[in-house]
């Protein structure tokens, strides 16, 4: 389920409007995992997309607004998808479309954070 939500947050995490690149993050891995956590059962086992998953999705994507909290997100995702087994990355894959929300870069577990934007 994190691996999934990590994956999400990590495309998430690229759209937005960039700021400075000194800025620092206000967002934590705490937040990203929360908002992305009704998400999990879903990447795992597919069925019914719960509404709270694509809530929590474009809440996400609105709160990581500058490109400090999109790598932010993207680390956080990357670091705890590996703690989770059973991830259908071809679900996570699909979740920002279904959820509405459109994202520059596809969601992969192999994304280097550092170019998120």
């Amino acid at each position: 389920m994190v691996k999934v939500a990590l994956l999400v947050v990590m495309c998430i995490a690229a759209v937005g409007v960039m700021l400075t690149p000194n800025a620092e993050a206000i967002i934590s891995c705490g937040q990203v995992v929360e908002r992305l956590t009704p998400c999990i059962e879903y990447v795992r086992e597919g069925g019914v997309l719960p509404t709270s998953c694509c809530s929590g999705i474009k809440t996400l994507n609105g709160e990581a607004a500058t490109t400090p909290d999109r790598q932010a997100a993207c680390n956080c995702i990357k670091s705890t998808a590996a703690t989770i087994s059973n991830i259908n990355l071809d679900l996570a894959a699909t979740l920002p479309t279904k959820c509405g929300v459109n994202l520059p870069y596809k969601i992969s577990p192999s994304i280097d954070c550092s170019t998120v934007q």
